[in-house]
């Protein structure tokens, strides 16, 4: 046969678009669901936009809408929220009988852009089926001669439900002759037996009454009964015997009604009324029993009504053979169904954009639909077409669907309509084909920044933080759509900087969260301006920048220092003097300690903790002056040994400890016992005067020297703990303390030391003194705005003030 030319370019043009197949239609992820059948009408099934990663706005715009195939509409989608709700009740049974997982699927598609997305609704199964038999009581004849471990099926019972909703067990009510068993065919559930386990007496019971129960395993359990009825009857001893296990039959799906489908046959090895046999269904669905029917006589199966390989493409039947003694054989028949291409393709648009701009650049897409054959194999391969001559083609998808795309530029003073006739063909025989019409009408271009909030951000993160903590979010708003509007967060690094921002901080590409790399020290770094930089994804792309101060907020991780009385090289402690003839309040010495924290952190108090006369001193709670608290009696100790504690006020609190050893006299000599003095020393008091102002000399110019150096070691710890010399103008609204930090309550350190090196006792005396300057020397060394710092501490305003009550053993 010629085949006919057009047919023959229609499939070259075909064979052309195949090579050169690309999808213009937007294929999205599948979104699977999961809600129990028979939930109300208007149930929440899910957050369809925030899945598919849509706002409501991007929802109107996109213009998403539920497919329509012609089917029961189950689910109904909300543009306002962006939920999918039920729209009509789900029965699992009813919609899936056995079939597990029972899913349900949604097709949507949006228009601006066009997008298919297909989203999967699982029904789950709950109980709310029992376990059911095709009868309510059984009616068993067994012969008297019965050997136990003879076995009669019972009754199946049925239950919709599916897994642990189904039945899980059958029992049966305890009595002395039977018990029960249960077979397993391929494939198949259990089946409940009734086996013999005591011979049977007809002449000491005729009739047994049992109950047969079944339960399935849901929550609460359900249960069905089948009343038994057993009755023994005397002599058949052999039981039908059919002569195959399986009968298989290939039937088409149009044979008529009435059609003898096969035969089945069972023999019996007794003579007379034993050996005759009838026929009946086993366990069958009442649905499936409507469709055939069985001889009882001959075992004959015909067709009751016509078949349909769509709806069942095949049939497991169950068939009993039994003798007139009750004995019964079972056997089975496979029908399969053949289909026949009754079903031509069917058309669904499902997206049609129109009017199209004829700037529109070729394949551009201007429809999209579906086609459906519900025939199988061959049957339902499907080829679409459309005429020739016009701008447009066809590209196929997935799961047949198809795209409508412009083929070439269009020019609307050509032509500003287009009627498309789509024809579909499936591949059966007889081949079947369905048409439908489009109508197209030809009507006469990211230019959006990515913004910030803010030009700047002020975040604060508690120092010591954990490396990977979580800093703060720079978000950032694009008013265009798709990839164009798709932000990525990057850093702006300046490698001018001794450490670049890359060490320090990092940033989530896609959501803008900054993330600290290193664990912060207020005490190095109090603040860290970050350049934040927004892009989209557009072509060419655009951007924008901000700027985020981050401030390191204190926290009480430095423990006070004690600077006076600092030990002497040799280990002891520091020593004062004071007169027996002092008075009450009388300034003995000062503590002075340093918090390098800041803030409450750095507050510091002052506590006598022991002392060798109880209540002899007192210690200023905010000041560490060390004062007498009554006069000094005669059997108060020359040597007085305390211990003073500088707390902080952070939480919890921190301290130092600082031992304190005053001693009692008018008189150098009077305070050193005589014993310890060398003989040569009473002899020559000029020269040890001579010694005494050397050494104090000496120690006055090794002390200043020291706080020399400590300035310098200052000045260079304040360079190097500002790599990115970050202004604090940003962080000012922390809380601050009336204090400064450890660099300028050094300032405190006032010199009020009674200290002596006595070089000519020192052999034999177990007093040492420490080297100190006076108060004024000490004061003079400082900056104006520690000498400021120290006057605040003393609460009254004036250096000078501070040693207006210095012990007259100060030596400088």
């Amino acid at each position: 046969m010629e085949v006919p030319a057009a047919h023959i370019q229609c499939h070259l043009k075909q064979l052309v678009l195949l090579c050169f197949l690309w999808t213009t239609v937007a294929v999205r992820g599948q979104i699977r669901y999961s809600i129990p059948e028979e939930m109300e009408k208007g149930s929440f099934v899910g957050n369809l936009a925030q899945d598919l990663g849509l706002s409501i706005k991007e929802l109107s715009q996109r213009g998403l809408r539920v497919v329509s195939r012609g089917k029961t509409a189950y689910f109904a989608f909300s543009q306002t929220n962006g939920y999918l709700y039920l729209n009509e009740q789900a029965d699992r049974e009813q919609i899936c009988a056995q079939i597990s997982p029972c899913l349900l699927k949604v097709e949507f598609i949006s228009q601006n852009p066009v997008a298919l997305y297909k989203v999967e609704v699982e029904i789950q199964d709950i109980n709310d089926n029992a376990p059911t038999f095709p009868d309510s009581e059984l009616l068993l004849e067994i012969s008297e001669i019965s050997a136990p471990g003879a076995y009669w099926s019972l009754l199946k019972a049925s239950d919709p439900d599916i897994g642990v909703n189904s039945i899980q067990k059958y029992t049966l009510q305890q009595n002395a002759y039977f018990k029960l068993g249960a077979t397993n065919e391929a494939g198949e559930e259990a089946e409940p037996e009734l086996v013999l386990e005591k011979a049977l007496d007809r002449e000491h019971m005729e009739t047994h009454h049992l109950v047969l129960t079944a339960s399935d395993g849901g929550k609460p359990a359900r249960s069905g009964a089948l009343q038994i009825k057993v009755i023994v009857l005397d002599t058949n001893d052999n039981a039908p015997i059919f002569s195959h296990s399986v009968y298989r039959v290939n039937v088409m799906e149009d044979v008529p009604e009435g059609t003898l489908l096969t035969t089945v046959t069972a023999s019996d090895a007794d003579e007379g009324s034993n050996a005759e046999v009838v026929y009946s269904f086993g366990k069958v669905p009442a649905s499936v029993i409507s469709l055939f029917e069985l001889d009882y006589k001959t075992g004959d199966l015909y067709l009751k009504e016509k078949l349909d390989f769509e709806e069942t493409p095949f049939f497991d039947l169950k068939v009993q053979a039994r003798d007139i003694g009750g004995l019964v054989a079972q056997s089975k028949i496979m029908i399969v169904v053949t289909d026949i291409n009754d079903n031509p393709p069917v058309i669904s648009i499902t997206m049609l954009s129109s009017p199209v701009s004829e700037d529109s650049a070729p394949g551009t897409v201007v429809a999209v639909f579906h086609v459906l054959d519900r025939d199988s194999g061959n049957n339902c391969q499907i080829t679409c077409s459309i005429q020739d001559n016009i701008p447009f083609q066809l590209k196929p998808s997935f799961d047949n669907y198809y795209s409508l795309v412009t083929d070439q530029s269009l020019d609307r003073e050509q032509a500003f309509e287009y009627t498309i006739a789509i024809t579909a063909e499936d591949h059966g025989k007889p081949v079947l084909s369905t048409s439908t019409s489009v109508v197209v009408q030809i009507s006469d271009i990211n230019d959006n920044t990515p913004l910030f909030a803010h030009r700047s951000y002020t975040a604060y993160i508690m120092e010591n933080n954990p490396r990977g903590a979580s800093i703060f979010s720079a978000k950032a708003a694009d008013a265009d759509w798709g990839q164009n509007g798709k932000i990525s967060y990057s850093l702006i690094i300046s490698f001018k900087q001794a450490d670049p921002m890359s060490s320090y901080v990092s940033i989530n590409s896609d959501t803008g969260v900054i993330y600290a790399l290193r664990s912060f020290d207020y005490e190095q770094l109090r603040e860290l301006p970050i350049q934040v930089k927004a892009q989209d994804g557009g072509s060419p792309s655009l951007s924008s920048n901000a700027t985020v101060f981050l401030c390191v907020v204190d926290q009480n991780d430095n423990a006070p220092q004690i600077l006076y009385p600092s030990l002497a090289m040799d280990g002891s402690t520091g020593v004062e003097l004071a007169p027996r003839s002092s008075v009450p309040d009388f300034l003995i010495s000062k503590v002075v300690a340093v918090d390098a924290d800041s803030g409450p952190n750095a507050w510091l108090s002052y506590h006598l903790l022991r002392d060798t006369s109880s209540g002899l001193f007192t210690v200023g709670q905010h000041n560490g002056e060390i004062r007498l608290a009554r006069a000094i009696l005669e059997k108060d100790a020359l040597k007085q040994t305390f211990v003073i504690s500088a707390k902080d006020n952070g939480t919890p609190s921190l301290s130092a400890t600082v031992t304190v050893t005053v001693f009692l006299g008018e008189t150098i000599p009077e305070m050193i016992p005589d014993d310890s003095i060398p003989e040569p020393f009473r002899d020559n008091e000029s020269s040890t005067t001579l010694y005494l102002v050397i050494s104090i000399a000496l120690v006055s110019c090794l002390f200043l020297a020291f706080l020399i150096a400590l300035m310098v070691l200052k000045l260079l710890k304040e360079n190097n703990s500002k790599p990115l010399a970050p202004g604090n103008i940003h962080c000012t609204d922390l809380p601050a303390s009336q204090f400064v930090g450890i660099d300028g309550v050094r300032a405190f350190l006032e010199a009020y030391s009674h200290d002596m090196t006595l070089k000519s006792y020192s052999e034999n005396s177990d007093v040492k003194f420490q080297n100190a300057c006076s108060t004024n020397k000490c004061i003079n060394n400082l900056t104006p705005m520690d000498r400021d710092l120290l006057m605040l501490q003393d609460g009254n305003g004036s250096a000078d003030n501070a040693t207006s009550e210095v012990s007259p053993f100060n030596i400088f």
